[in-house]
């Protein structure tokens, strides 16, 4: 059975202080639920939420990382200092890393490889642009960032990635998309999967959405049969937010 996975991208937000009270109201507040709970807060606090979320059920993640194990790479971070301090998954191939930093899928296949090599967990960024959701290419651009990335993988390496959708036409742009075309959307790269390994694969890897997913509308993308939860923005550095999308799902 597939996991259910609420993620929380805190992105370049909170410092120490309002990260450690962002955690605790999460520890507090989080409700009973089978879903894996999730969030990623900025490298400087990673080792920190790592120690306060010690004994909790709430795992830590990491935004980024290099492909290299260690050198002259100013700024960047490694697979093995994420796990010495307690992170195992990684987020990789964001739609911001994407566009503001220039990474290729080129560039992300050698970091999920390094991230996979390293026993680590990777949770898997990808969608189409606005102009390409318009010119009605969104099918063959998730197709080809899937296949650049992921499709050079064995086949046990499935069992480490989780898949986060990110249709980047929607979010901050005034477009909305629909449940039924998340739905449509997380269908088609399941059977992508499946075509180009096989059923099972496909089955059992988790994908989750990460279009402005909010309280109001968690339920009802959340109950879509190839959603199998949701990587979060904005709602996931308010508590009481972030804990009703996860009673969502």
């Amino acid at each position: 059975m597939r996991s259910k996975i609420v993620a929380g991208n805190w992105k370049m937000n909170n410092n120490l202080e309002e990260t450690e009270k962002l955690l605790a109201e999460l520890s507090a507040k989080l409700p009973d639920t089978e879903a894996e709970v999730m969030v990623a807060p900025t490298f400087v606090n990673l080792s920190r939420s790592a120690h306060v979320l010690e004994s909790s059920t709430i795992q830590v993640m990491a935004q980024n990382m290099h492909f290299e194990e260690n050198g002259a790479y100013t700024g960047e971070i490694s697979a093995d200092m994420l796990l010495n301090i307690g992170v195992d998954t990684v987020i990789l191939g964001h739609s911001e890393r994407r566009a503001y930093f220039g990474e290729t899928d080129e560039l992300l296949a050698k970091k999920v490889t390094k991230a996979l090599v390293k026993g680590m967990r990777v949770m898997f960024c990808f969608g189409e642009e606005l102009d390409e959701r318009k010119a009605g290419n969104h099918f063959k651009i998730v197709e080809g960032q899937l296949k650049n990335a992921l499709f050079s993988l064995e086949n046990s390496a499935w069992d480490s990635i989780v898949l986060a959708y990110e249709p980047v036409w929607a979010i901050g742009t005034g477009e909305t998309a629909s449940p039924e075309q998340a739905q449509e959307m997380h269908a088609f790269i399941r059977k992508t999967i499946a075509d180009a390994y096989d059923a099972s694969i496909a089955d059992k890897v988790s994908i989750l959405y990460g279009g402005s997913v909010k309280p109001g509308n968690a339920q009802e993308i959340f109950s879509k049969p190839d959603v199998d939860g949701g990587l979060i923005g904005g709602a996931s550095l308010v508590a009481d937010d972030f804990v009703a999308i996860i009673k969502a799902i």
